[in-house]
């Protein structure tokens, strides 16, 4: 991050001594090609207008005149428009002293400033157990808490709960069905039950503990009993799956205690509500929305848009600067309703970010998965965490763009070769544990990095690696810019892959003490790096594989 601070500043001190005054933000990118460099900007093209120059001579000349620090920048070159930079070898090898010396703190930073963010994640409806898609959005929002967190902001991890509503009563219907159909009685199922085989179970659990004694209870009992079992049954999955969550909100108690009905006083007072056929709508077509929005319905009952107005308010009456919400994609209708509503109260709209996430495709032996909760057609979080392992299953799922669709291969996923993404990179870890193993065993600690000459590490597959290492901290910060996880996993995958090419070719422990001493700290480097980037995603660093 510092190295790219020094690159910008000495573009802005180029552009002044042509004389640009306005130009873009200066974006440095890693060039595709690594003859092209360590950095590349391709601010020359966004500067051909207005100079009246093609965007190759506005680059020569840029390159002729940017000056950054020769001690951490070699030369500088145009191609084809971009100006490329190239570290010098010292700067390399400087960082990975820093890497030794910080540890587990390399990558870390104080970007955030403490700022308060609030990440809802999960929050998914208490109908029945959580399946695969869940998962995927549990992990993805854990794993941008842990960034976040690891760049300064103050995270809390919310769960809200919608236990209100027509969903809730067709839970308890098809509860109550369940039981009395194991009591031995002939019941007409709903139309809109739910039909899943966990019913029976907790039908069957019911039964079990407290025989026929609820034969002619109400719904509302048969709803609230459903509801108790499937949540307790979520908190233990996201428990297994290494999610935790710091707090439960639930839409009853916003309820109950008038917040719904503060807010939408609040937004009555403010003129964005309205009444129309017998019905109260919101004015969203006023704040981005592409139509105005029911509040609440003919009959009185309130839409879901009301809980969720409320329950945005009170994030923000607690105090936090910024929420980022963690939705399947199927909610994609809401966020410019919701972010009207926002604005509408008085926050800006930028202090609300919604993350969708797009479905998983699960294949068994080719063939697809259909999942539907209402159908009971799915396959849950638990059984594919126990047939693949919750690491593996973190790993893939945060492998992609939450924007992406995600195809996962339950063969691929439990294969030990390296094929496999995790095990490639977790088989990196093991084997760098490994190397310090023998070393140990043959009594040649790593000394003291002041007294390693590291200039020794001057092979293509060190010089890679060391390149690679300087862009970790780089990369966590990139998450926080795009909320976006997807670089951790691969540049994982791309340290690990250069790290099995240089055990390949070259022998770390050797009768050279002084290259021996050298590439134990290159490796050490990279035990740290991976270790790192593992934690974010929530991941164990095998020792032994």
């Amino acid at each position: 991050m510092e190295i790219k601070e020094e690159i910008r500043r000495s573009i802005e001190r180029a552009l002044k001594k042509i004389k640009v005054k306005k130009y873009p933000e200066i974006l440095l990118e890693r060039p595709q090609e690594r003859e092209h460099g360590d950095f590349s900007t391709n601010i020359a093209f966004f500067l051909a207008k207005e100079l009246r120059k093609t965007p190759q001579e506005i680059a020569k000349r840029l390159a002729e005149d940017i000056r950054p620090d020769p001690e951490i920048i070699e030369k500088v070159e145009e191609t084809k428009g971009f100006i490329n930079f190239f570290l010098t070898e010292e700067s390399l090898f400087k960082n990975l002293i820093q890497i030794l010396k910080r540890e587990k703190d390399y990558g870390r930073s104080e970007l955030g400033k403490g700022e308060r963010i609030q990440i809802e994640m999960v929050s998914v409806n208490p109908t029945g157990p959580l399946h695969v898609g869940h998962g995927r959005g549990a992990a993805f929002a854990d794993t941008l808490a842990n960034i976040l967190e690891a760049v300064g902001y103050q995270v809390e991890r919310e769960y809200y709960i919608n236990d209100i509503g027509t969903q809730m009563e067709n839970l308890g219907k098809s509860l109550r069905a369940r039981y009395l159909e194991l009591l031995g009685e002939e019941v007409e199922f709903p139309e809109y039950g739910y039909q899943g085989e966990y019913l029976v179970k907790i039908a069957r659990r019911l039964k079990d503990r407290e025989g026929n004694k609820h034969r002619k209870e109400k719904i509302e009992f048969f709803t609230q009993y459903a509801h108790s079992d499937i949540i307790e049954g979520i908190k233990r999955a996201l428990k297994d799956f290494g999610i935790g969550i710091d707090s439960w909100k639930k839409e009853s108690d916003l309820r109950k205690k008038g917040k719904v009905e503060e807010s939408l006083k609040n937004l009555k007072k403010k003129g964005y509500l309205y009444e129309k056929e017998g019905a109260l709508w919101f004015r969203s077509s006023q704040l981005g929305d592409e139509k105005d929005r029911v509040i609440k319905k003919k009959d009185g009952s309130l839409t879901y848009l009301a809980s969720d107005i409320a329950y945005h308010e009170d994030k923000f009456k607690r105090g936090f600067d910024h929420l980022i919400n963690i939705w399947g994609a199927d909610h994609h209708g809401y966020v410019e309703r919701l972010r009207a509503a926002m604005s509408a109260l008085g926050h800006p709209k930028e202090s609300l970010d919604i993350i969708l996430y797009q479905l998983v495709k699960l294949s068994r032996s080719g063939r697809p998965v259909a999942m539907s909760t209402r159908k009971g057609e799915f396959i849950t979080l638990r059984e594919v965490m126990d047939e693949v392992g919750r690491d593996v299953l973190r790993f893939f799922f945060c492998m992609r763009s939450s924007y992406s669709h995600l195809d996962f291969d339950l063969e691929l996923a439990k294969k030990e070769s390296p094929e496999n993404p995790v095990y490639y990179v977790e088989y990196a870890h093991a084997r760098i544990s490994s190397i310090f193993k023998k070393a140990k065993e043959r009594k040649r600690k790593r000394r003291k990095i002041q007294k390693i000459d590291l200039k020794l590490l001057h092979t293509p597959e060190e010089k890679n690696i060391l390149r690679l290492l300087i862009l970790f901290p780089d990369i966590v910060a990139s998450c926080v810019q795009n909320y976006q996880v997807h670089s951790i996993p691969n540049y994982l995958r791309e340290l690990a892959s250069e790290f099995h090419t240089f055990y390949n070719r070259h022998r770390v422990l050797s009768e050279d003490e002084g290259l021996t001493q050298a590439r134990l700290a290159l490796v050490e480097g990279v035990g740290i790096v991976l270790r790192n980037g593992l934690r974010l995603l929530g991941i164990a660093a095998p020792e032994k594989m």
